[in-house]
């Protein structure tokens, strides 16, 4: 199954795509006009500059998604490329639109005062408000424009270069006494194979490949991390990592508590991989390849059409809703489903607000890991859903929160699958819901440490292969400790994750492990309250973008400050990790 993009635009030769574009620089181009006049209603003045702003924002989302959908599926894609090279240079221009109308809103006498007497600015009063706050990171007006035109030629590039290395990358591998040449994503999917010498096999394949490329990842990777140093310094933040938590609305407070409780659980997830690997006959820890070898009853492999009717009638018994949601995705072609050559690996849900709807990306190969990479991503298409009602500048919310509604999803499969399974089949559905956690919370942390290290060693030098290799993996043995064998881990985890080459999201990994242990939360609470809690469900996906955090937590009777609610979510996980040990 292909998605269908043509309810955005009939091709990169549509005219209305390229009126969109047109339209899109003037509205850009009138309200930076908008902002220069002097006015004797200021309120007047801001409405309208809402009201352009977001019109804007409809058209470069139409525009920009269907471009980044194209090049997703085809990074060779030459149109594609060409329509991402206009939107880039376009971006410099609306950015530093974006940037004065913050300046703007910064410097406005009385703004409580306005917001309470016009009613489109009430309705954006958390963006306004906002935009003080973010007013001391703008960039001087003399240099913002030379930055952002450079930033095309610097993180930019190599987070483009990074996206066509890893899209294009081949494996050589031997299959069934024959050597065969094939996509990295399907190779790594090859680690959940029944099979133990093919998940080896493919394993070393991935690892032996990776030499032939390292070298411009390598320089990808130094070239993001060190113009993200000196970002930081020209936005006026202390470090790297308060860029992130700004961008993720939470507070040093909330990422120190949840990375007490996370370290908190390691021992127990070193337990999880240790059990692991003496179920599957290894002694000592785990090898990395047999991380996510299938155990318990033997998985049962579905079609498309199968996943599809599994998750119709699993969500169904929560909300009716829900179910004819799921269904109308795969029946309308939101789904781009399997993997293949120039198609980008892993798995996305990517929102186009303007229509209503949601894309998914998946790399679908029969697994139940693939079944819960569906509903995971079409929890993240149902929070789309939920916020479609709102203004386009109302409907952005940040990571940390945007991983509520698909840990939801998946919490919920895996819940439905154990009722009346036996202890094998339950074994087998333990192991994929802790396995899953385990990447969520011990994986996360690890790259976490790894960014830490390298953003730190940014600062005076470069980093090739080798080192970064290193620091690869003292990060893992730092976090998986000896759940893990030593000698078998994965030193190029840097090289295949696309989340480190994201020029303008950094450590974006946290804010996974938050949304796992909040959506965690969120589930217990759907536990106590049954249906009644329905409602609130769908209010609180609603309100993801209109406060930070903490306000938006606390509207379900959550604390995220609090260590001990974090404590309460990984202590779901550890009750399975005890009931695992026992079965395996």
């Amino acid at each position: 199954m292909h998605w269908d993009l043509s309810k955005l635009y009939g091709g990169f030769d549509d005219p209305k795509l390229a009126a969109d574009f047109a339209q899109a620089q003037a509205l850009n181009r009138e309200l930076a006009a908008l902002l220069q006049e002097k006015p004797e209603d200021v309120g007047a003045l801001l409405a309208q500059a809402v009201r352009t702003e977001q019109k804007l924002s409809e058209k470069i989302a139409l525009v920009g998604e269907f471009t980044f959908l194209n090049l997703a599926t085809n990074a060779k894609n030459e149109q594609a490329l060409a329509w991402m090279d206009k939107l880039m240079r376009a971006q410099v221009e609306i950015q530093q639109t974006s940037s004065a109308f913050t300046r703007y809103v910064s410097r406005v006498q009385d703004l409580d005062a306005l917001i309470a007497r016009e009613p489109l600015l009430k309705e954006h009063e958390y963006m306004l408000k906002t935009m003080v706050k973010d007013a001391e990171h703008v960039m001087d007006p003399a240099i913002e424009g030379p930055v952002l035109k450079m930033q095309m030629t610097g993180g930019e590039a190599w987070s483009q270069l990074s996206d066509q290395l890893m899209a294009t990358h081949m494996v050589e591998i031997e299959i069934d006494g024959e050597k065969q040449s094939l996509p990295l994503s399907t190779v790594r999917g090859m680690a959940t194979s029944p099979d133990a010498a093919v998940r080896r096999r493919a394993y070393e394949a991935e690892l032996a490949s990776y030499p032939r490329i390292d070298l411009p990842m390598a320089a990808c990777l130094n070239g993001i991390k060190g113009e993200a140093l000196t970002m930081c310094e020209w936005q006026h933040y202390d470090s790297v990592l308060d860029t992130a938590l700004d961008a993720a609305k939470i507070d040093r407070q909330t990422l120190d508590a949840m990375l007490t409780a996370m370290r908190e659980s390691l021992p127990a997830f070193r337990c999880y991989f240790r059990a692991k690997a003496r179920h599957l006959g290894h002694e000592g820890g785990l090898p990395f390849y047999d991380l996510f070898a299938p155990i318990g009853a033997a998985g049962k492999t579905y079609t498309l059409e199968e996943a599809r009717q599994l998750l119709v009638q699993v969500f169904g018994q929560f909300s009716e809703k829900m179910s004819q949601f799921i269904d109308r995705a795969f029946e309308e072609h939101w789904i781009d489903a399997f993997p293949y050559e120039g198609k980008q690996g892993g798995a996305f849900c990517a929102g186009v607000h303007p229509l209503g709807i949601s894309y998914v990306l998946a790399n679908f190969e029969g697994s139940l890991d693939s079944v819960s990479t569906l509903a995971h991503e079409l929890g993240h298409a149902y929070h789309g859903d939920c916020v479609k009602h709102l203004s386009i500048l109302n409907a952005n919310y940040p990571m940390t929160l945007a991983e509520t509604a698909s840990i939801f999803n998946e919490t919920m499969l895996v819940a439905k699958l154990q009722e009346g399974a036996n202890s094998q089949e339950r074994l087998m559905l333990l192991d994929q819901q802790i396995g899953n956690a385990a990447q969520v919370v011990v994986d996360i942390l690890s790259r976490f440490l790894f960014e830490s290290e390298v953003i730190e060693r940014r600062k005076d030098h470069t980093m090739l292969p080798d080192e970064l290799k290193a620091i690869m993996l003292d990060a893992q043995k730092q976090t998986y400790g000896d759940g893990l064998d030593e000698n078998v881990l994965h030193p190029y985890m840097w090289a295949c994750k696309t989340h480190y080459y994201s020029a303008g999201l950094h450590f974006y990994n946290f804010p996974y492990a938050f949304g796992l242990l909040f959506g965690l939360g969120v589930y217990e609470r759907y536990l106590e309250k049954g249906e009644a809690f329905l409602p609130e469900y769908d209010a609180l996906l609603a309100a993801t973008g209109l406060g930070d955090v903490k306000d938006v937590a606390a509207r379900v009777g959550i604390d995220v400050t609090d260590v001990n609610f974090w404590r309460k979510s990984l202590s779901v996980v550890e009750k399975m990790i005890d009931e695992m040990e026992k079965l395996a």
